[in-house]
């Protein structure tokens, strides 16, 4: 029996290929499907902006590829995870390495040490690739595909309240009094309640104080009329500042960024669950994919002659998707308050760990 908790250097390297191989191909495949099919539900969408053609919609494939990337990791390391040892196992090398004298730990040393370096690779892809795409496309769809945001730290569907009122943008870009919104919308209602004008136009500038709207259409609800402004000033408490905090994507910042967007929030007095749930999501979420070998290993042992490989291999697949259905539930639960922040992004990590150890222990320890 070795007391090292790796196989040999030449066995440790063996498996590790093995398992590289077989994530990049499974990656590969899921990727290439998945982005297949949602090009051929939203290129439509994309071609129907004037003026765009097949640069957009490639631009739309590298936008929308990092997000499948980042979805689908953990999914292609559990699929792996039981290819592998399935193959291992059919193959009788499970056997000869437990005969050797390796423990089911260190059978499982390579493969987990590979899913640890995997788990780091996303999240600095995460945080340096996704998180722009994410922003970028989320404003060009706020902007039904017409105008690519330029600018860096592009938000969209801006919703800020003033008093009573309201002012809507579909995307904001830049910083400070440099801020420029575009498809803005202010509503300002009656003392009743009810919405009394409407103002739309399709740019604003930060005028300080308030928001000089550029070539705006006002209507009157109450007679149904319609006027042309050739500028207008709103929101004369509105500052750059509540547009920031009003239009906050988490998917679409960096750890550093959400960390400041909480701190933001603290300070004005909102509520912060949501934007600390996703906080805490960022690193537990791409730890997950170092878990998928753990719950994939019951495909590893047993003896293959005895017809229980395939079933294996399922038990170990519905491991694996159970835990991203329990995964996907607590941060529901945690977004709305109902699980403090920090339980609702690492609980269900933990109960599988948990539950991993205990079936492999149990089974083949």
């Amino acid at each position: 029996m070795q007391l090292d908790f790796f196989p040999s250097r030449t066995l440790t390297g063996y498996l590790a290929k093995m398992f590289i191989v077989r994530i990049i191909a499974v990656l590969v495949m899921l990727v290439m499907v998945l982005l297949m099919l949602d090009l051929l539900s939203n290129s439509g969408k994309v071609l129907a902006a004037p003026g765009n053609g097949q640069a957009e919609v490639l631009t739309y494939v590298s936008l929308r590829a990092p997000q499948l990337i980042a979805r689908f990791l953990p999914y292609s390391v559990l699929l792996a995870s039981i290819l592998t040892l399935a193959t291992l196992n059919q193959n009788s090398e499970v056997i000869a390495m437990k005969a050797a004298g390796l423990s089911a730990h260190q059978v499982l040393a390579p493969l987990l040490l590979t899913a640890l370096v995997t788990s780091g690779l996303s999240f600095a892809f995460n945080e340096r690739v996704l998180t722009r795409a994410n922003a970028t496309l989320s404003a060009w769809q706020a902007n039904d595909y017409a105008k690519m945001p330029t600018a860096s730290g592009a938000k969209a569907n801006v919703y800020v309240t003033d008093g009573t009122n309201i002012l809507y943008a579909a995307n904001a870009s830049g910083t400070g009094s440099a801020m420029r919104l575009e498809g803005v919308t202010y509503y300002q209602r009656a003392p009743s309640g009810a919405i009394a004008t409407e103002t739309r136009a399709a740019s604003a500038t930060y005028a300080s104080p308030g928001w000089k709207l550029t070539n705006a259409t006002r209507f009157e609800v109450a007679t149904a009329e319609t006027t042309s402004l050739p500028s207008v000033v709103v929101g004369q408490d509105l500052t750059p500042e509540q547009i920031e905090l009003g239009s906050v994507n988490p998917d679409g910042q960096s750890l550093m960024e959400l960390s400041r967007s909480i701190a933001d929030y603290r300070e004005a007095g909102r509520r912060t669950a949501e934007l600390e749930a996703k906080w805490w999501h960022k690193i537990s979420g791409p730890l997950s994919a170092a878990l998928m070998p753990l719950l994939g290993a019951v495909a590893a042992f047993g003896l293959a002659r005895s017809g229980q490989l395939f079933l294996r291999a399922i038990i170990g697949m519905a491991l694996g998707f159970a835990y991203f259905v329990v995964d996907n539930a607590a941060l529901a639960m945690g977004n709305f308050g109902g699980y403090p922040p920090f339980l609702a992004a690492w609980a269900p990590f933990m109960l599988f760990l948990l539950i991993g150890e205990t079936v492999l222990i149990r089974t083949e320890e």
